[in-house]
């Protein structure tokens, strides 16, 4: 039951993503330009970015009853551009079932995130990539890969406030002590968190786009 709350938190997650997806596009025509704004101005968040965030794990693996547990990560995020940045994460938590199983472990992910509308105060984002799984003291190492969606409020200039869901696939199906059928082992993660937005602002070049009064009608004198 758990697994499918989990599972319809994320998709939730996911729907609202879509849903500012779509409110925050304007359509062009030829007297209209595509703008993206926020309550803050058209220069907002840094190039760079400390991230930090709580949430829950919770394990898809070869026994019933898995048990959610806290999980707590720390990042840094570089733009690549307005829409782009590349972010190396490590996260810390532990994968359990019920009365059965209570591991510790970490991991270290390098994802790709794409902001969908970085300039409007809510912007949802999503992301990808791959990660190096560790039991705690590096007894069990495994690769993996990971993707996710999020939603991000832009409480000030420089700081946001996010939610976020992403699914962790396992090359291996060994991370809950048993290998049973032909399935790698997985797991969920849901949080919430900050963005710590430091360094040269990221500009809304769209603006200057945008006809004046003045130069869309200009005044002419009668002689």
């Amino acid at each position: 039951m758990r697994k499918k709350k989990l599972i319809r938190i994320a998709f939730l997650v996911c729907s609202l993503s879509v849903f500012y997806t779509v409110s925050a596009q304007e359509i062009n025509t030829e007297n209209t330009v595509e703008v993206y704004s926020s309550r803050f101005g058209n220069e907002v968040r840094g190039k760079n970015a400390v991230t930090i965030g709580v949430g829950t794990t919770i394990i898809n693996g070869d026994f019933k009853d898995p048990k959610p547990e806290i999980t707590f990560h720390a990042g840094y995020k570089r733009f690549l551009g307005s829409y782009a940045n590349i972010n190396f994460t490590y996260h810390k938590f532990n994968l359990a079932y019920k009365d059965l199983l209570n591991e510790g472990y970490m991991s270290f992910d390098l994802n790709l995130e794409l902001y969908l509308s970085p300039y409007r105060t809510f912007t949802p984002f999503i992301y990808a990539g791959g990660g190096f799984l560790a039991a705690n003291y590096f007894e069990q190492t495994e690769m993996k890969v990971q993707g996710g969606v999020g939603l991000e409020y832009l409480f000030t200039e420089s700081i946001g406030i996010k939610i976020y869901g992403d699914y962790n696939h396992v090359f291996s199906d060994s991370i809950d002590g048993l290998e049973f059928g032909e399935a790698d082992d997985a797991y969920w993660q849901i949080g919430l968190g900050l963005n710590l937005y430091f360094g040269k602002r990221l500009v809304n070049t769209k603006i200057s786009k945008i006809p004046t009064v003045i130069n869309s009608n200009q005044l002419v004198d009668d002689y």
